[in-house]
């Protein structure tokens, strides 16, 4: 399993993400060609090196009107609309995910892209006590925001990180200016995104966490805390905008997994249900499963008045619990949902390898067991599309997947 680690000593932002991505060996063209893939124009992009506290970095910029972007605009990107004129456009979150939709992107850049701005948009629609529909994002701030957001999401993929992992995150102190005014550090959405997420301070004043920044970590983030045992194949460095007491960068590590069984800390989300349309069950799976949940099942149960009915339970890490509570609220009967912590959770080690069939290329899950030996899984929509397009059982797609897979 490739990981990314992430150690957010100095705090984290959107652009310190993608310059520690390209530190570490994201190419450069590589990702400003799938950015063009967004219809998005009015914008430039700037890489150059950085020497903070001796030690140097990549900082990644985004050239607006021929200027890079001020820490000031970055920290502006979600506001509540006001009927009064503004000199710029605004988007809300409809107009940015149709925007990344109507692009060319992977489908699995899209879907992470569209609920890291889900995230960002429901952290500011609470702290202003607005729907979601009402947070607008200037223009200055949007543009910047997208290529960040959708940045982060290329990059990772374009990397082939399986896993993300992300320090506690240094968030500073002190007020930082916005359009709402003097804010307290960390600025309000932004601590609404890092609930459950471990933070500390050292009394640095500044806004060492941003929110886009935030927003990424948050969402992208399966687990939180030390560096995971891993083999190292790849630093980099992140440079900051502000000279600060300490090196200000972040820094990504990308490498290798070296345990076979993995762990980490989970949270369960469970709810019984007697009185709902079994059919809806496979909506709300997908859109489960899309905001972030590791698992979901059904069991059945028998309720009060001997009524039969379904515990759904899901499987979530920390910071999307509350995405998923959403989902089960809007999309099911249910009145409440019960939460509990799975303080350790054991998992193999894991990894995908592509095998070319007769009928095309197709993705096979591969464990690693104790004892160094492996199992072969085939990815079932691959082995039904092969087995529709070819009229073929899909047993004999299945069988042949997992011996390409063994010979590798």
């Amino acid at each position: 399993m490739r990981i990314a680690y992430f150690d957010c000593f100095a705090g984290a932002s959107g652009d310190m993400i993608l310059g520690a991505l390209l530190d570490a060996g994201l190419d450069f063209e590589a990702l400003k060609n799938e950015l063009q893939k967004v219809h998005l124009h009015g914008y430039g992009l700037k890489v150059s090196k950085s020497v903070k506290k001796g030690i140097t970095g990549t900082k990644f910029d985004v050239l607006l009107d021929g200027k890079p972007d001020t820490p000031l605009a970055a920290h502006n990107h979600g506001h509540v609309h006001h009927d009064h004129k503004h000199e710029h456009p605004h988007r809300n979150l409809k107009d940015i995910s149709a925007l990344i939709q109507e692009s060319h992107l992977s489908d699995k850049i899209k879907k992470t892209s569209i609920l890291i701005f889900t995230r960002l948009a429901e952290a500011e629609a609470k702290i202003h006590n607005k729907s979601v529909d009402e947070i607008h994002f200037h223009e200055v701030g949007a543009v910047d925001s997208i290529v960040d957001i959708v940045g982060a999401a290329i990059g990772l993929e374009l990397l082939g990180i399986d896993q993300v992992v992300v320090s506690k995150i240094h968030v500073g102190t002190g007020t930082v200016e916005c359009t709402h005014g003097t804010l307290p550090v960390p600025a309000p959405a932004t601590m609404e995104l890092l609930k459950d997420v471990p933070v500390y301070s050292k009394g640095i004043e500044s806004e060492l966490i941003t929110p886009t920044g935030a927003a990424i970590l948050t969402t992208l983030a399966d687990h939180f805390g030390a560096m995971p045992a891993m083999k190292v194949d790849q630093t980099g460095y992140g440079a900051g905008f502000h000279d600060l007491p300490l090196a200000n960068l972040l820094r990504v590590s990308i490498g290798e997994s070296q345990d076979v069984v993995e762990t980490d800390t989970i949270r369960m989300i469970e709810t019984s249900i007697d009185d709902m349309n079994p059919q809806f069950y496979d909506h709300i799976m997908e859109k489960l499963f899309e905001a972030g949940a590791k698992d979901v099942f059904l069991n059945p149960i028998i309720m009060k008045k001997s009524r039969p009915g379904v515990i759904l339970s899901v499987i979530v890490s920390a910071n999307h619990v509350d995405a998923c509570t959403n989902i089960i609220f809007r999309e099911t009967t249910t009145l409440g949902v019960r939460l509990s912590e799975i303080k350790k959770r054991m998992i193999l080690k894991r990894e995908f390898v592509l095998v070319k069939t007769p009928w095309g290329e197709g993705k096979v899950k591969v464990r690693v067991l104790e004892d160094g030996s492996k199992t072969y899984e085939p990815e079932f929509a691959d082995c039904k599309r092969f087995a529709q397009e070819s009229d073929i059982p899909v047993q004999q797609v299945f069988d042949t997947m997992k011996n390409l897979a063994a010979k590798k």
